[in-house]
C-alpha cells in the first residue's frame, strides 16, 4: 500500500459545485447592481476561498465596503442554495468505499467556508470520511499548509504516507508547502492543460485510476 491517508479537496474534486456557486455569486452581484459572471469565469475564479471569489467577480474599481456587502449577501444566499444543483462526480462514492475498505484514512480539506463544508460532506459522504475541515478565521487558507498539517496531526499520519488530491494549482501548491505528495484530477474546475501548466506531477482522469495510485 502506497499511502495510509488520502486528503481530498472538495469543490471540483469530490463535488461539482460550480452551478450553485455561480448562481449565488450572480444573485449577490445583481442585488448590488453589478453585472453577472459566466460559469467559465466563476470556474477560473474559485480555489482561494469565497472572499477571493467575490473580489474577482466584482469590477476592479469596487471598494472594500462594496466587496464586503456582496460577500455577506453571497454567504447568506449560498447557505440556503449550496446543494440546489451540486452533485457528486461519477465514481467518487465507490472510490471512497474502496479506500475505506482498505483502511485508508480519509480527510477533506477545503478553502470553502467550514459551515458549508460540514453540511455538504454530511449530505453526500456521511460515514465515508474521518474528518472534514473548511476555512476558519484562525487558520490560513490553502495554499498555506496549516489546515493540511492540522488534519495530519489529528489523523496521526506521517507526511510520507499522506497524499493530497485536488483539481487546481492551489492544491498542487498546498501539497508542496505541506511536504506531501499530490495527485491532480482532470475532471474538476481545471483542465489537463491548466494542471500541466501548474506543474502537476501526476494527473488522473478517473476515480478508478486515482484509487490504483493510492493503494
Amino acid at each position: 500500500m502506497k499511502y495510509e491517508c488520502a486528503l481530498f479537496d472538495l469543490d471540483g474534486t469530490l463535488l461539482d459545485t460550480l452551478t450553485d456557486l455561480k448562481n449565488s455569486v450572480n444573485t449577490a452581484l445583481a442585488k448590488f447592481g453589478f453585472p453577472p459572471r459566466t460559469q467559465n469565469e466563476i470556474r477560473c475564479f474559485v480555489g482561494h476561498g469565497v472572499k477571493k471569489l467575490i473580489e474577482r467577480s466584482l469590477p476592479s474599481n469596487c471598494s472594500t465596503e462594496q466587496c464586503e456587502q456582496v460577500f455577506q449577501f453571497f454567504m447568506q444566499h449560498y447557505e440556503h442554495h449550496l446543494a440546489d444543483h451540486t452533485s457528486v462526480y461519477d465514481g467518487i462514492v465507490p472510490m471512497l468505499h474502496r479506500l475505506q475498505h482498505e483502511h485508508i484514512k480519509i480527510g477533506i480539506v477545503s478553502n470553502k467556508a467550514d459551515s458549508a463544508v460540514q453540511v455538504l460532506c454530511r449530505q453526500y459522504f456521511d460515514g465515508l470520511y474521518a474528518l472534514a475541515a473548511g476555512a476558519k478565521e484562525n487558520i490560513r487558507k490553502k495554499p498555506y499548509p496549516d489546515a493540511v498539517n492540522q488534519m495530519m496531526q489529528r489523523l496521526l499520519v506521517t507526511r510520507d504516507k499522506t497524499v493530497y488530491i485536488g483539481d487546481s494549482e492551489v492544491d498542487i501548491e498546498t501539497a508542496k508547502n505541506a511536504g506531501i505528495h499530490c495527485i491532480s484530477v482532470a475532471w474538476g474546475f481545471r483542465s489537463w492543460a491548466e494542471l500541466s501548466n501548474a506543474r502537476a506531477k501526476t494527473i488522473v482522469t478517473s476515480p478508478e485510476e486515482l484509487t490504483n495510485l493510492i493503494l
